[in-house]
């Protein structure tokens, strides 16, 4: 019932040489040369290029809301999974109620998921991006495909999707404030916060960034946009999604609000803290705040980049974005509402049912949950483009059906915490903070979990700048580095060779066969799951807040950011 019928197979087969043909064309527009296009990087019999399913609507991996590190071999006591599968049930506010920590104990695949699809982790690119100059790949990076990518999608009348325009967003640092409000006008804000372990570290492949917008109502007051409503609301938002009763803020007049937010009983021009409340301020002063939940209407813009490497070998945020995602909350729904939800998806994944997306043309996907989900990647000659279909249904695995996430969200929880936390994304001026409920860094703790520096235990780098030789982890070294920075950032070198991998996949069009940007070809990744296994002894699966505990303070110690 779950695998490709041979139908299907004999039906992909009869167009792979004109697919083969027309993808040589769309290669050799690149500049990549055909010998490199004929001799693909897959063994014979399985060399259908991606480009042939995209093309005749085949489909390749209908599992492909499983994500590549679910097929990671644990050994037993090598644990990634924790990141992502937790159940809280000690937490019955909590409206997320996937409740999936089982799946550290036991794998829960259908027939289909049991054999991985993301053949690209078993390619080795080394060969592949010989012929990809350093001055080629660090010209590429440099450039800004965002700005033309805003102008395509808003000239075009047929396009039905969202367009969300930043000005100068392929650099930051003209993009923003000191505050993270862009400087355009356009109401979003960008935030400092920690990446998720450990796929989105720059060591393993991207650099990224993350910016909120609330609603027209929580910018406002008597129809007026005002800075002191806006960032008081954001507080009220952050502090209803890491449950804390008072925040810092950005300096804020009392007498603009009309409200005593700090709870002092006088109206200041001038207060830097504020107190949770029932509900928001200005012109969505009829709102109530819901525990653990955005207001309807909360939009994110998330952007994927290459590695930016400056002069002096530090690493940032590269101006060419891999990938532009977006979500909007289109629909608020209550606890209830949302458990009802959650219910059905446990309900389909115990009956080893392939997953529902749904797809909404250029709008992206619906979650169920209240979200729309949409994203754009580059095609192969870099200009960014709306994802098909199948590219589109893998955002689904992670923002839907997890149980670590807040209101199926991963970056503004661990946004850090208050006035400090609003500006642009600066690694440097994080520290190794702990995770809520845990007393030693979050980082060190996924190096002692996970038993690497990424879940397939393959980045080198990582293993020998904070391992020991006989695999355990170097706690002294990990404890005394001076931020997260320093931690979680590639060499040079390292990055100049990732930034190549990637290119590479992008010049092949294979973003369904997987994205991540391997030099080498995995060998701690499982092809075929075997159900029978246990992934994890008891003893090391853990209990894990993703939300951060930042009461260490940040460092002072900064690199450039562009």
């Amino acid at each position: 019932m779950y695998l490709l019928t041979k139908k299907t197979i004999i039906f992909a087969l009869v167009f792979i040489f004109v697919a083969c043909s027309e993808q040589q064309n769309q290669v050799a527009e690149t500049g990549q040369t055909l010998e490199q296009t004929v001799h693909t990087p897959y063994s014979e019999g399985d060399a259908i290029p991606a480009t042939a399913y995209i093309e005749h609507n085949e489909v390749y991996n209908a599992e492909s809301v499983i994500p590549p590190q679910c097929y990671t071999k644990t050994q037993g006591n090598n644990n990634p999974c924790y990141a992502c599968h937790q159940t809280y049930k000690d937490s019955p506010n909590r409206p997320n109620t996937m409740n999936d920590a089982d799946l550290q104990g036991e794998y829960q695949f259908s027939d289909l998921g049991t054999t991985n699809h993301w053949k690209n982790l078993f390619v080795d690119r080394t060969k592949l991006i010989e012929g990809i100059s350093d001055e080629e790949i660090k010209d590429w990076i440099s450039q800004d495909n965002y700005s033309e990518f805003v102008n395509k999608f808003s000239q075009d009348p047929n396009w039905q999707g969202e367009v969300t325009p930043i000005k100068n967003l392929a650099k930051p640092s003209l993009a923003f404030d000191d505050k993270g409000l862009a400087t355009d006008g356009s109401h979003w804000v960008a935030f400092n916060y920690k990446p998720f372990p450990s796929t989105f570290w720059p060591t393993n492949g991207s650099t990224g960034d993350a910016m909120i917008r609330l609603p027209k109502a929580f910018r406002e007051i008597d129809g007026q946009f005002s800075t002191d409503v806006y960032f008081a609301n954001l507080a009220l938002v952050e502090m209803t999604m890491k449950e804390t009763q008072s925040i810092s803020t950005i300096p804020l007049s009392e007498q603009a609000l009309g409200e005593d937010v700090n709870g002092d009983g006088e109206l200041t021009t001038k207060v830097e803290n504020i107190r949770l409340r029932s509900h928001y301020l200005g012109d969505a002063k009829n709102i109530a705040l819901s525990h653990l939940l955005y207001p309807e209407n909360t939009e994110f813009l998330h952007t994927v980049r290459y590695i930016g490497v400056n002069d002096d070998g530090t690493i940032y945020n590269a101006q060419r974005m891999k990938e532009v995602r977006y979500m909007k909350k289109h629909s608020f729904k209550d606890k209830a509402e949302l458990a009802s939800e959650y219910y059905l998806e446990a309900k389909e994944k115990h009956f080893e049912n392939l997953p529902q997306v749904h797809l909404l043309g250029d709008k992206g996907v619906n979650s169920n949950m209240g979200w729309t989900l949409n994203a754009y990647i580059e095609d192969a000659k870099g200009d960014l483009r709306h994802q098909n279909s199948q590219e589109l249904a893998f955002c689904a695995g992670c923002h839907k059906t997890i149980g670590s996430t807040l209101d199926q969200t991963f970056s503004f929880p661990r946004k850090v915490e208050g006035a400090r936390g609003w500006g642009y994304i600066n690694l440097a001026k994080q520290q190794d903070a702990p995770n809520v409920g845990e007393e030693q860094g979050e980082i060190l703790t996924y190096f002692q979990r996970v038993g690497g520096g990424d879940e397939f235990r393959q980045n080198k780098e990582m293993l020998q700048r904070w391992f020991n030789q006989d695999g355990s982890v170097n706690s002294k070294k990990v404890t005394q580095a001076q931020s997260v920075y320093q931690l979680i950032t590639p060499s040079a070198q390292r990055a100049i060779k990732l930034n190549k991998a990637y290119l590479s996949i992008v010049r092949e069009q294979s973003f369904i066969f997987g994205r991540d940007a391997n030099i080498t070809a995995a060998t701690n990744v499982l092809q075929q799951v075997d159900e029978s296994q246990s992934p994890l002894a008891p003893e090391h699966r853990y209990k894990w807040d993703m939300r951060l505990d930042w009461n260490k303070g940040l460092t002072s110690s900064q690199v450039k950011v562009d």
